[in-house]
C-alpha cells in the first residue's frame, strides 16, 4: 500500500492508520530524513495492514534518480506522439480545403442521415440532415440534436470525397440540344398598326420587387394597347420589405422603352397639365389590387376599366402584381408581352458596365463575351479578341438564386429549425409586412409546416440546395456564383456552401466597395446584377420555382440561349420525399434520385396554357420552331 504522504488515495479501512502516519511524518522537513525507528515504528507496515509493496516504504522516490528519467521519458514520448497527430491532422484538413486529392475512400462507407434541412459540423467534417420536426432545440443558441455522422466520417483524411475527384455527367452542363435548338426569338416581328392612345391615360404604380415590377410594367403595356390609351412611364411603390426608392429611370433605359415601344402603344413621360390637378381617388379613378381579381381577363378590362378611362380620362392603377392573365388572350397581345420583356427593358448604362465587370471576373477572361452578353449589356459587352491573345480558357460557373431572404422563409409559413425563437420573429414579421397572411393564419386552420413541405411548397434551405448540387455531380472544383446572399439566418447560412464548393463568390467578392457604392440602398439596382450575373451563366439553378428572379431569368436564358443555357428545376415535392422517407441512404442512391427528378424537369417544353410567357416564352406568340 502506499501512504497518505505520496499524495495517492488509502482505503477507508486504512484511515485511522494513515491519519496517524501523515501526522507523525508531518514533524520531519525534506531536510530531515526520519531514522530508523521511525520507520519500524510506522504503522504503514504493519503486518496487520497486508503485504508490503516495493515503493511502500518510508524511502523517497525522488532517491531513485533512473525512475524520474524513465517516467519523463515516457510523459515527453507521449506529449510527441499527441503533437505529431494534431500535426498530421491539420496538415491534411488544409490540403483537404485546397483541393488536395484525397486517399480512396469506399463509396458504401459514404451514409446519409436525412430528416428535412442540413446540418453541418465544421470542425469535424460531419454532416447530419434532418427536417425541422426532429430538431431539438436547446437553450437560445439553437442547439441542433445530431442524429449520425455518415456522410462524412470525421478524420480529415476521411473527411470530403463525394464529388471531389469524380467526373462530373456528361449532360450536367447542357440542355437537350436538338429540341431546344429548334426555337428562336421572334417577338420582334408586329403585325398591327401603332396605336394612337386616344382613349385617355393609364397609370400604373408598381409594388414588389424589381422582378414584379418588371412584370407590372409589360402587363401594363399590354393592357395599354387593349384599351387604346396611353400609357405614362410607370412609377414603383417603395416598399417596406425592399426600401428602395428606386424609380424605372433609375433601372431601365425610359427613351429606348418609349421608342421600342412606339409602333405599338403611345407612351408619354407624365400626365397632361390638365390632368395633374385631379383628385383621381375622389372621381373614381384608382383601381387597387383589392378591387380586381388576379389574372383578370381581357374582357374585365373592357368591362370595368374602359368606362372609367372613357368618363374621366385617366385610370390609375396601384399595386398592379399579377393582375392580367396569360389565358385566354389575343395572338398579338401577348407577343406585345414578350417584346416589351425580352426587347424593351434594358438596363441603363452603369448597371451594364458593372454588370460586365461582374461577368468578366466570374469567367476569369477579359476578352470573352457570352451568348447573352449584348442582350444584358449592350454596348459594355465586350468582342472577342480575334488575333489570339487571349489563350487563357474561360472558367465554366454555375450560379444559383437561394431565395431564402427573410420575406420568402415568412411567407412559406414553413419552419426551419429555429425552435419557438424562429416562429416569433417569423410571426412578428408577417404582422409587420403581411398582415392579410397573418390574419389568415390565426383565424383558418392552414396545412401544418411539414405537410407544406411534402407537398414542395417550402423554399430549400442553403444546406438542401448544397446537397442537390452535389448530389447531381457537380465537383467541388465547380466555381458558383450565388445570388440573393441576402439570406435568412445571415451569412452563416452560406457555410454548407462554402465547405463543399470553395470558390464560390457573390458580387460582394468580386466587385470592390467603390464599384458596388453607387448601388448601396438600392436593392432594386443590386437585384439587377444578380440577373445579370445569372442569366450569363453556363448553368443555372433555382431553388425555389415561385420566384419572380427565377422564372424571368430562365425564360430569358431559353429565350436567347439557342439551347445551350441549362436551368436547374427542382421538384421540390420529389426532393422532399427523397429527404424525408430515408432514414438513411447510400450517396449512391441518393445520386441516382436526385439525378432522376432534375432530369424529368429538363426536357424541352412548350409553354404549358395558362403559364407565365416571362418563364415559358417556348410558345408561337413569342418563339418561332423551325420543325
Amino acid at each position: 500500500m502506499v501512504s497518505a504522504s505520496d499524495g495517492l488515495p488509502v482505503p477507508d479501512r486504512c484511515g485511522p492508520i494513515a491519519t496517524r502516519s501523515a501526522s507523525f511524518n508531518g514533524i520531519y522537513s525534506s531536510s530531515s530524513p526520519p531514522t530508523p525507528r521511525s520507520r519500524q515504528s510506522s504503522p504503514v507496515h504493519s503486518s496487520r495492514v497486508g503485504p508490503s509493496h516495493p515503493f511502500s516504504s518510508r524511502r523517497s522516490r525522488s532517491q531513485f534518480p533512473w525512475y524520474r528519467r524513465k517516467r519523463l521519458k515516457v510523459v515527453m514520448a507521449l506529449v510527441a506522439l499527441l503533437g505529431s497527430l494534431f500535426l498530421v491532422n491539420w496538415i491534411m484538413l488544409a490540403r483537404l480545403q485546397h483541393d488536395a486529392p484525397n486517399p480512396p475512400v469506399s463509396k458504401s462507407a459514404a451514409k446519409l442521415s436525412i430528416r428535412s434541412s442540413v446540418s453541418l459540423s465544421v470542425s469535424v467534417q460531419c454532416w447530419s440532415l434532418f427536417f425541422p420536426d426532429a430538431y431539438r432545440v436547446k437553450g437560445k443558441n439553437h442547439t441542433r440534436d445530431i442524429k449520425g455522422c455518415w456522410l462524412w466520417l470525421p478524420m480529415p483524411w476521411q473527411s470530403f470525397h463525394i464529388g471531389q475527384d469524380k467526373r462530373e455527367p456528361k449532360d450536367l452542363w447542357q440542355e437537350p440540344l436538338a429540341p431546344a435548338s429548334n426555337w428562336r426569338p421572334c417577338s420582334y416581328l408586329r403585325n398591327w398598326e401603332p396605336n394612337e392612345g386616344k382613349n385617355g391615360y393609364i397609370l400604373v404604380t408598381a409594388n414588389g420587387g424589381i422582378n414584379q415590377q418588371r412584370v407590372a410594367v409589360c402587363n401594363a403595356v399590354v393592357v395599354a394597347r387593349l384599351l387604346n390609351s396611353t400609357l405614362v412611364i410607370p412609377k414603383f411603390m417603395y416598399s417596406s420589405v425592399w426600401r428602395d426608392v428606386s424609380q424605372f429611370s433609375d433601372i431601365y433605359q425610359e427613351e429606348l422603352f418609349i421608342n421600342y415601344l412606339t409602333p405599338d402603344i403611345r407612351i408619354v413621360r407624365e400626365l397632361p397639365k390638365e390632368l395633374q390637378s385631379l383628385d383621381l381617388e375622389a372621381i373614381g379613378s384608382v383601381v387597387t389590387d383589392v378591387d380586381m381579381v388576379k389574372e383578370a381577363k381581357p374582357s374585365f378590362y373592357l368591362k370595368n376599366i374602359l368606362p372609367i378611362i372613357l368618363k374621366n380620362q385617366v385610370v390609375h392603377f396601384v399595386g398592379f402584381g399579377n393582375r392580367l392573365a396569360f389565358d385566354p388572350i389575343p395572338f398579338e397581345l401577348q407577343r406585345l408581352r414578350c417584346r416589351c420583356n425580352f426587347h424593351a427593358l434594358q438596363f441603363v448604362p452603369r448597371i451594364q458596365e458593372t454588370g460586365a465587370l461582374l461577368l468578366k471576373r466570374l469567367r476569369k477572361h477579359e476578352g470573352l463575351i457570352g451568348p447573352l452578353d449584348r442582350y444584358l449589356l449592350g454596348p459594355f459587352a465586350d468582342s472577342v479578341e480575334e488575333n489570339g491573345n487571349n489563350v487563357k480558357k474561360a472558367s465554366k460557373y454555375l450560379a444559383i438564386h437561394l431565395r431564402f431572404e427573410i420575406d420568402m422563409v415568412s411567407h412559406s409559413l414553413c419552419e426551419f429549425g429555429g425552435g419557438e425563437e424562429e416562429r416569433k420573429e417569423l410571426d412578428a414579421y408577417r404582422e409587420i409586412h403581411f398582415p392579410a397572411l397573418a390574419q389568415l393564419k390565426r383565424t383558418t386552420k392552414l396545412p401544418s409546416p411539414s405537410e407544406l413541405r411534402a407537398e414542395g411548397l417550402c423554399p430549400l434551405t442553403p444546406e438542401e440546395a448544397v446537397l442537390m448540387l452535389a448530389g447531381l455531380g457537380f465537383n467541388r472544383k465547380t466555381h458558383v456564383f450565388v445570388a440573393g446572399s441576402n439570406l435568412y439566418g445571415g451569412r452563416s447560412r452560406l457555410v454548407a456552401l462554402t465547405s463543399l464548393y470553395p470558390k464560390l463568390v457573390t458580387k460582394e467578392n468580386l466587385l470592390s466597395a467603390a464599384e458596388l457604392e453607387p448601388f448601396a440602398n438600392y436593392s432594386s439596382q443590386l437585384a439587377a446584377l444578380d440577373f445579370i450575373g445569372c442569366t450569363a451563366s453556363d448553368a443555372f439553378a433555382m431553388t425555389d420555382s415561385g420566384s419572380q428572379l427565377s422564372s424571368l431569368v430562365s425564360g430569358y436564358r431559353i429565350y436567347y440561349g439557342g439551347g445551350r443555357m441549362p436551368t436547374i428545376r427542382p421538384n421540390k415535392r420529389r426532393l422532399a420525399s427523397i429527404f424525408m422517407k430515408n432514414s438513411t441512404i447510400e450517396w449512391r442512391v441518393f445520386e441516382q434520385r436526385v439525378r432522376k427528378a432534375i432530369r424529368q424537369t429538363k426536357h424541352v417544353q412548350t409553354r404549358p396554357k395558362a403559364r407565365s410567357v416571362y418563364r415559358y416564352p417556348r410558345c408561337k406568340e413569342c418563339m418561332c420552331s423551325t420543325d
